[in-house]
């Protein structure tokens, strides 16, 4: 009996383990969900990514929000008449630790006009860090900057 018990604590550890590569293809999906979700203005579907403790920090705000204050970006271009029209990303690192995701990535959004001539184009780098709820990842911080001068 006491032979057995040690077999199953290692059966059951692997049962719950947890797989990174896996993890990280999630997260990496969900954050390019989050992209989709703008260019379509699916504001509810863009608030589901979001944990309710969210707590970060844009590059248009002078200061850190929170989760009531996430759309505030896209609605403030689309109150204009503008929206994403196009966007790339360039993927640089993830790292996943347990329930916890850290995701670094440089994106180039394209922003047009009703009749699609393009406004503006931005590029960022951004940090989000995600956590596992229930049995999908939300996003609990993040924090975006404009590249540097070499696009980097």
């Amino acid at each position: 009996m006491l032979k057995t018990i040690p077999i199953l604590l290692l059966l059951a550890s692997t049962a719950f383990a947890q797989d990174p590569a896996k993890d990280q293809a999630q997260v990496w999906s969900l954050e390019k969900a989050y992209w989709e979700y703008v260019t379509a203005n699916e504001l509810e579907r863009y608030r589901a990514l979001w944990h309710e403790n969210f707590l970060g920090w844009p590059f248009i705000s002078s200061a850190p929000v929170r989760k009531d204050h996430i759309t505030d970006w896209i609605t403030a271009n689309t109150s204009k008449g503008i929206k994403l029209q196009s966007y790339s990303i360039e993927q640089l690192a993830i790292q996943v630790t347990g329930n916890v995701a850290i995701n670094h990535y440089r994106i180039k959004a394209h922003w047009a006009n009703s009749e699609g001539t393009e406004i503006r184009t931005d590029a960022l780098r951004i940090t989000h860090t995600w956590i596992r709820t229930h049995a999908t990842w939300q996003i609990i911080g993040g924090m975006s900057a404009p590249v540097n001068a070499e696009g980097k």
